[in-house]
């Protein structure tokens, strides 16, 4: 396949090539990634499995310099290793170490003859972050587990969001160009055929919009781009009846329905539990999993799939106790009853067993089921913002700002001092590039969209004040001044 340049004119490689990605996902991404024994019970000797992902982000911010409005941009971790005396800076190594170190321990199980397994999502500051500060022997420790055919079988990439942007606060189109810029970025990086292996897609901050036209073009977002699968925090998710998920380590479908009617589902694989590093540092997973056996689904009895995801580098846990729990763990599954798989693996088994897509669970997202009694789809989107208006001023716990792993932050209350540069930032853009169809390969579209996403970083607002509130507001401005003067 035709190789994309990683860096365009002095910047990450996040547009342009829109339908080269497109072709290379329709013509790559039907074919199994990992499961290609068309014979006898893919779950054979199987009674449960379990699933760890390792989220790695840095955001890129205006730091280069002392004044604020000339001040370069550049990865925090950078300024983490230049800055050692500041805060917990004094990480700054060991994160860099983090980022790098499943390329090591990955061909050294698998040269010991053991199956470990482990799926990677990185954000695209993050990456750009490693590439502009010289962390070259990050990425090329990457490489071999992404692309050698020895390793990859292990290892898995999840697609997100390329400004680490949450979805429920982010303008329905600013994310798409996320996605799509992500996609762009990974095949740069690593090949388009890379990409066509990227089957399943994890949001930033496990943040899952619910209000219903969001959620609906969330999903359709996500089946435009390719992806197959999502991953979902078992707190953001309901039953049609609004009752919990009750069998939440079998996938289901996210079915997600507008006010006019329309419908998108995908698969969804459920994260348990709420965010805590422990979870993966010490392999809870797995221990979860060795005290379940097989469940009953379309008529099948299948293995369970315990599933979590961590930051990869955060906390003392994951920078000291993950890599040796991790090998220790690997060493003591493989083989065994209860092995490690990756989601798109286990979902290729799990339909090569004879379960279809129907016959999973529904699931929608958590609160859907208190409009969708009081309207019907189809009814508009004027009706919609009444019942959601009816609804709050009846309950102030119920809200339409989607949920995450942590169900006590809001994206949007509280951050008018980012959110309003930032909205202005965006309708900007679609104003100024969008809509007078400036071709996405023009230099000045791809530097007014570096920008705009980079200003959506969801750590401007996780964060909230400060300095960081003053970096967010700095990048709105800057991509304000982008697309003003030089479109």
């Amino acid at each position: 396949m035709l190789q994309l340049a990683e860096y365009v004119a002095g910047l990450p490689n996040i547009c342009g090539s829109e339908g080269l990605i497109e072709e290379a996902i329709r013509s790559g991404g039907q074919a199994p990634v990992f499961w290609h024994d068309g014979t006898g019970d893919p779950f054979s000797g199987v009674d449960s499995a379990c699933s760890i992902a390792l989220h790695m982000h840095q955001p890129l911010i205006p730091a280069g310099g002392e004044d604020l409005r000339s001040a370069r941009l550049i990865s925090n971790l950078q300024y983490m290793e230049e800055h050692p005396d500041i805060g917990d800076n004094h990480n700054a190594p060991v994160f860099r170490w983090c980022y790098r170190r499943m390329g090591e321990i990955i061909p050294q199980l698998i040269g010991e003859g053991l199956q470990p397994r482990v799926m990677l999502e990185y954000s695209g500051t993050l990456l750009h972050g490693l590439r502009l500060m010289g962390a070259d022997d990050v990425l090329e420790s990457l490489r071999p587990i992404t692309c050698d055919p020895k390793y990859r079988w292990a290892v898995e990439w999840l697609g997100c969001p390329w400004g680490h942007s949450v979805a429920p606060s982010t303008p329905v189109q600013d994310f798409r160009l996320h996605v799509r810029a992500w996609q762009h970025h990974f095949a740069a990086l690593f090949g388009l055929e890379a990409l066509t292996r990227v089957r399943g897609f994890s949001p930033s901050e496990m943040a899952l919009p619910n209000h219903p036209d969001v959620a609906y073009d969330f999903v359709r977002t996500l089946l435009d781009c390719g992806y197959r699968w999502v991953l979902v925090q078992e707190h953001t998710i309901e039953q049609p009846d609004g009752s919990g998920v009750e069998r939440k380590h079998l996938p289901h479908r996210l079915v997600c329905t507008s006010s006019s009617g329309e419908t998108a589902s995908i698969v969804a694989i459920i994260k348990t539990q709420g965010s805590d590093t422990k979870l993966v540092a010490q392999m809870q997973p797995y221990y979860e999993a060795l005290t379940l056996g097989r469940w009953e689904l379309g008529g099948r009895m299948v293995p369970p799939l315990v599933t979590q995801i961590a930051d990869g580098e955060n906390g003392g846990v994951m920078m000291n106790e993950f890599p040796p729990k991790y090998v220790e763990t690997v060493r003591e599954s493989s083989g065994s009853a209860t092995p490690m798989l990756n989601g798109t693996e286990y979902l290729e088994r799990l339909f090569a067993s004879g379960v279809g897509e129907k016959d999973l669970p529904v699931a929608q997202p958590l609160s859907q089921s208190r409009v969708w009694d009081r309207m019907h789809p189809g009814e508009g989107p004027d009706q919609l913002a009444k019942v959601i208006a009816d609804v709050g001023r009846e309950d102030d716990r119920f809200n339409m700002e989607g949920g995450s792993w942590t169900n006590n932050i809001s994206w949007v209350h509280g951050y008018d001092d980012v959110l309003i540069p930032m909205e202005r930032a965006s309708s900007q853009f679609h104003e100024r590039v969008l809509a007078r169809e400036i071709p996405s390969s023009d230099p000045s579209y791809r530097n007014a969209l570096f920008h705009l996403l980079a200003t959506e970083t969801s750590c401007y607002r996780y964060w909230g004040e400060g300095v960081w509130t003053a970096y967010g507001a700095e990048l709105a401005r800057r991509t304000t001044d982008i697309v003003t003067h030089d479109l």
